[in-house]
């Protein structure tokens, strides 16, 4: 079976990837630690992260 091909450097590890290939059933704890206070929001999917490197496309969620 071919590898997935990334949409973009780094996709492997946003939370729109990891959620699609279950990593959240298998792993549950290591999830929570992506997830745990989180400080930045993706405007494409609106998920919530700890790091902007788990999102595709990263804001701040406090604006000041």
């Amino acid at each position: 079976m071919a590898e997935p091909k990334m949409p973009h450097l780094g996709h492997n590890c946003h939370l729109c990837y990891l959620i699609n290939i279950d990593f959240h059933k298998y792993n549950l704890e290591d999830y929570k630690e992506l997830v745990k206070d989180p400080a930045v929001i993706c405007r494409a999917c609106a998920r919530t992260a700890a790091s902007e490197r788990n999102l595709c496309e990263p804001e701040p969620l406090d604006n000041q």
